[in-house]
């Protein structure tokens, strides 16, 4: 009997109607519609392909077979899809009309329908379907014994046309596994733009037989060679993804002069030369757009860089250019009166206009920061806009002029993932916002936005902590319905994305442990877990302290590469103090001051560890000041005692100084809330 209502309780959990709030999808879909009954997995379980496809629907289609294999454990008995209609009796049917182009408004819609015997993904183009592949493999679920899948409808298709990330490899290289790992996970959010950064100040990434110097004066022997750009691209055009290279000109240019001074725009005796940079920041070296032997160059360069990407885009920086090598040279400030030029930025639309007709030469628009937006440039150009108000800018920015002024426009601003801000700043950072106006046509030229990895510190060690789980929200809010807004909703169904995309090899959350040993040395890492999602590393660039902390070579294996934009504690936290001001019940108390209670044992767990761990050291102070005001606001709040409040108010200042571990104490805004 026993036995009897063990299989009917199991039998009616795998049957029970699934709710919309209990999916973990993301990005969230345009339209879905749930009803009652499941799809069950078995070992059977196989996909068949039909329609006139791009071969990559193969490729992906497998790929989906083992990944949903390697959740389930069935041994699912279809191994390779190789052709079409291969397997006419299969219980996914995925229909294809035609193939897909890698380029900027394909269409990438699909229809998703589960029945109880039969799943179908209708879609277009290939891409569609392959978008399609990530929905359902989220769409997984399970109880005690089995696998199986909600019965529901799903209509989708993205908002905006570009949904990118953009990785710098210049500061710090990040090699081709790195690389792919993240074109995995792009992939399952379904964004579709790569833009590989390849040259800056500190560094030249990408290999040109041509011009062997660029590489061996400018590299320091990391870059891709030919063949693995090739394969990266081709790696990522299977997965829908589009791949634009970056070369950033005509500042931001201390590599490539390093191999190539004679184009500097540096005035001074004897022989003028360049070197690569160990710091990050901008810099003077620049291009001297006067000199014809300039686009000579470039249009050398642009010869064997151009065929490796096939998109129809090609960035070339524009940004950050101080001007400073351009107004001390005699000749660049004479050509400018001859030319009729009246500023920098006049001369700086000069050089970006000779660029365009080299590009043109290979179907390539050319794209660039915002700064190349000026009276007199061209309107095929794409611009990428950077600034907000932290640069001085109107908020909406040069991505509302751009659209206004009939100029194609991408956002980053607000997606700068590198400042190190919560997932909140940038979730609900749209790129069209409800209070701008824009015409029919001027949205139109709003073409999505995309995600800013700068490297200055990060290595392939702690990169994907830096890009995912954010980096996902982001997606959303380029995919998913403008109304799509609940920070809830997004940090419940995160935790679960957060979890899947290490099956891709995404490394956001195993490395963090790599880093804790190596600060305890090799000692137990609870506690030293436990204090780090309670901290956040210092944002906007203060870590870095305007380039001049950390250099090139700098160890980032420290406490603040362990922690995360969003301290996990914290949050708790934080709500915990906002229900219990709002209800000082007993229960809610408890909940506060457990926390107390744990953050003082914690500071004694890190003295301890300290005791062999040197680089324990420079957390201590913050760890003391957190331990202290928590035995004050015990006190206080728990045991009834009166405390001073201007000692407690002292110690909480300290909990808010700059600590030598380069982290901010996440949970700080909360205890001023407790005073």
């Amino acid at each position: 009997m026993k036995y009897f209502l063990i299989l009917l309780l199991v039998s009616f959990v795998s049957n029970a109607q699934i709710t919309t709030e209990q999916l973990n999808l993301m990005p969230w879909p345009q339209n879905i519609k749930l009803t009652a009954g499941t799809f069950a997995l078995s070992k059977k379980f196989k996909v068949n392909i039909t329609g006139n496809p791009n071969p990559r629907i193969f490729i992906g289609a497998t790929n989906f077979l083992r990944r949903l294999d390697g959740r389930t454990g069935l041994f699912l008995e279809q191994s390779f899809l190789t052709e079409g209609n291969e397997s006419p009796e299969a219980e996914l049917q995925i229909n294809c009309v035609r193939n897909g182009k890698i380029e900027i408004n394909e269409d990438e819609s699909y229809e998703l329908k589960i029945a109880s015997n039969q799943i179908t993904i209708n879609a277009t183009s290939d891409l569609g379907a392959l978008h399609g592949l990530e929905t359902l493999l989220q769409l997984l679920q399970n109880n005690s014994t089995s696998y199986y899948f909600p019965v529901v409808e799903i209509s989708d298709s993205p908002r905006f046309t570009w949904r990118g990330l953009m990785i710098d490899a210049a500061r710090h290289f990040q090699p081709a596994d790195v690389i792919k790992r993240n074109l995995d996970a792009m992939a399952s959010m379904k964004m579709n733009v790569f833009h590989w950064h390849l040259a800056d100040d500190q560094g030249w990434r990408i290999e040109l037989k041509n011009h062997p110097k660029l590489t061996e004066l400018a590299s320091d022997g990391s870059f891709y060679t030919q063949e693995e750009i090739k394969n990266i691209v081709k790696y990522a055009a299977e997965r829908g993804i589009l791949v634009i290279p970056e070369i950033d000109v005509p500042g931001h240019a201390s590599a490539l002069l390093t191999a190539y001074p004679e184009i500097g725009s540096k005035v001074g005796e004897g022989e003028i030369t360049y070197e690569v940079q160990r710091n990050s920041g901008i810099f003077n070296a620049t291009l001297d757009p006067t000199n014809p032997k300039t686009y000579e160059l470039l249009s050398s360069i642009f010869d064997e860089v151009c065929p490796l990407f096939p998109g129809a885009y090609f960035h070339i920086g524009g940004d950050e250019n101080n001007g400073k090598e351009w107004n001390a040279n005699p000749a660049i400030q004479q050509f400018k009166k001859d030319n009729n030029l009246a500023s920098n930025h006049d001369l700086q639309t000069y050089f970006n206009m000779k660029l365009i007709p080299i590009l043109k030469k290979y179907n390539k628009k050319l794209m660039g920061w915002e700064e190349i937006m000026t009276e007199n440039m061209s309107k095929d150009a794409i611009i990428h806009a950077w600034r907000g108000t932290n640069e001085g800018q109107e908020a909406g920015g040069a991505l509302i002029k751009a659209a206004k002024n009939g100029y194609n426009t991408v956002l980053s601003n607000g997606y700068y993932i590198d400042l190190m801000l919560g997932i909140e700043s940038h979730y609900l950072n749209d790129p069209i916002p409800n209070k701008i106006i824009l015409s029919p046509e001027e949205k139109a030229r709003v073409l999505g936005g995309e995600a800013a990895m700068w490297s200055e510190l990060v290595t392939p060690l702690n990169i994907d902590s830096r890009i995912w789980p954010r980096t996902a929200a982001i997606a959303e809010r380029l995919w998913s319905d403008e109304s799509v807004t609940d920070m809830n909703s997004l940090r419940k169904r995160l935790k679960t994305i957060s979890f899947r995309l290490e099956e891709l090899g995404i490394t956001h959350i195993r490395n963090k442990e790599v880093i804790l040993r190596n600060i305890s040395n090799n000692q137990d890492t609870r506690a030293l877990n436990d204090f780090s999602n309670l901290c956040e590393p210092l944002k906007n660039y203060k870590r870095n302290g305007g380039g001049k902390k950390y250099r090139m070579y700098s160890p980032l294996t420290l406490f603040a590469d362990a922690c995360n934009a969003d301290a996990s504690e914290a949050l708790d936290y934080n709500v915990a103090v906002n229900v219990y001001l709002a209800n000082k019940s007993k229960e809610n108390k408890g909940i506060v001051t457990d926390f107390f209670k744990k953050w003082i044992v914690l500071n004694s767990d890190l003295i301890a560890l300290s005791a062999n761990a040197p680089l324990v050291q420079p957390l201590l102070p913050l760890s003391k000041s957190l331990s202290d005001v928590s035995q004050q606001l015990l006190l206080l709040i728990d045991k009834k005692q009166k405390v001073s409040q201007t000692v407690l108010e002292d110690l909480l200042e300290k909990c808010n100084t700059r600590s030598p571990a380069d982290v901010d104490l996440a949970v700080y805004g909360s205890l001023k809330k407790l005073l």
